[in-house]
C-alpha cells in the first residue's frame, strides 16, 4: 500500500508515463493509425487545413502530416532507443570496471572521458556524422559515442560508493571472486541511477536527433522524420505555420514525457530526495546532474 501510495502521488511519473506510453503506441502501430501512406500525395489538397480528413493537415505535395509524423515517431524512437541502450551498456561496462578496480586504467578512461565531454554533444555528433556520412545507423552510432561518457562517470561514482559498504566487504571476505561482487551485488544496487539516466538521455537523443535531421546531417528524405518536416515546414512559416508547428509540438510532447518520466523514476526511487524537496530542501543532485558536457 505504502508503494502504490507513492506512485498514485508521482504526478510527473504518472503523467510522463502516459505520454511515453501513448507515443510508443503510436510508434509501433502507425501503419494501422492512418488510411494514407507516408508518401502518398495528393496535389488537390495539398497545404489542406487541419480537418476530419487530414487531422494536422497537408503539406505543399498534398501528404498526411498526422502519417508522417506517425511515421517519424517510430524513426525518432528506435534512433534514440537503440543509441541510448548501447550507450548504456558500453557506459555500464567501463563505470563498473573502472569504479571497481580504479588505478591506471580508471585514470586512462577517465581522460577519455573528459575529452569527450569536453565538447558540446550537438557539435559532436555532427562531426562524427560528418565523417561517417548520413543515415539511421551513423546517427545512432553517433549517438553511442555522445552518451556513453555520462553513463560511465554516474556509473564509476555509484560503483565507488557502493565498494565501500559492508555487504560487498563481507562477501569479498566469504571468497566471492570480483567478477561475482560485481554482477551479483554492486550492479543491482545501481540499476536505479542507470535507469533514470536513460531514460532522461532518451529525450535529450530525440532533441539531437531531429536536430542533425534539421541540419541535414541525419536521416535524409523522403524519410519522414520529425527533425526534416521540422525543416520543411519553416519554409512555410509566415503562409502555413500548421506545418513546423506540428512537428515541434511532437518533438516538444514526446522529450517532456521522458524528461517527467525520468524526474518521476528519480522521485520513485529515491525517496529521501522527494522527502527532502517536499521540505522544500536543496534536492540531491541526480544521475544527470553528473554530466560535465559543455552545453
Amino acid at each position: 500500500m505504502t508503494a502504490l501510495r507513492r506512485l498514485g502521488s508521482n504526478l510527473p511519473l504518472l503523467v510522463g508515463g502516459l505520454i511515453v506510453v501513448a507515443i510508443l503506441f503510436i510508434a509501433i502501430f502507425h501503419p494501422w493509425l492512418s488510411p494514407y501512406g507516408p508518401e502518398q500525395m495528393d496535389m488537390r489538397n495539398r497545404l489542406a487545413l487541419p480537418s476530419a480528413a487530414h487531422w494536422l493537415g497537408t503539406d505543399n505535395f498534398g501528404r498526411d502530416l498526422w502519417t508522417r509524423l506517425a511515421h517519424g515517431a517510430a524513426i525518432s524512437l528506435s534512433i534514440a532507443l537503440g543509441s541510448v541502450a548501447v550507450a548504456a551498456a558500453i557506459g555500464t561496462l567501463i563505470g563498473l570496471v573502472c569504479g571497481y578496480h580504479g588505478g591506471w586504467l580508471d585514470l586512462i578512461l577517465m581522460r577519455i572521458v573528459d575529452l569527450f565531454l569536453g565538447f558540446p554533444a550537438l557539435i559532436l555528433a555532427m562531426a562524427l556524422v560528418a565523417v561517417l556520412g548520413p543515415g539511421a545507423v551513423n546517427v545512432a552510432i553517433a549517438l553511442v559515442a555522445v552518451f556513453w561518457t555520462e553513463f560511465a562517470r554516474v556509473v564509476r561514482a555509484a560503483v565507488m560508493a557502493e565498494r565501500q559498504r559492508d555487504y560487498v566487504r563481507s562477501a569479498l571476505a566469504l571468497g566471492a571472486s570480483d567478477a561475482r561482487v560485481i554482477l551479483v551485488h554492486i550492479l543491482p544496487n545501481t540499476l536505479g541511477p542507470i535507469v533514470v539516466l536513460a531514460t532522461l538521455a532518451i529525450g535529450t537523443a530525440i532533441v539531437a536527433e531531429s536536430g542533425l535531421s534539421f541540419l541535414g546531417f541525419g536521416v535524409q528524405p523522403p524519410a519522414p522524420t520529425w527533425g526534416w518536416t521540422l525543416a520543411y515546414g519553416m519554409r512555410f512559416l509566415r503562409s502555413d505555420p500548421w506545418l513546423c508547428t506540428v512537428a515541434g509540438l511532437a518533438i516538444m510532447i514526446t522529450v517532456l514525457g521522458f524528461n517527467l518520466l525520468g524526474d518521476g523514476l528519480r522521485d520513485l526511487l529515491d525517496p529521501r530526495g522527494m522527502t527532502r524537496r517536499g521540505e522544500g530542501a536543496t534536492p540531491a543532485a541526480g544521475p544527470d546532474s553528473s554530466s560535465g558536457r559543455a552545453s
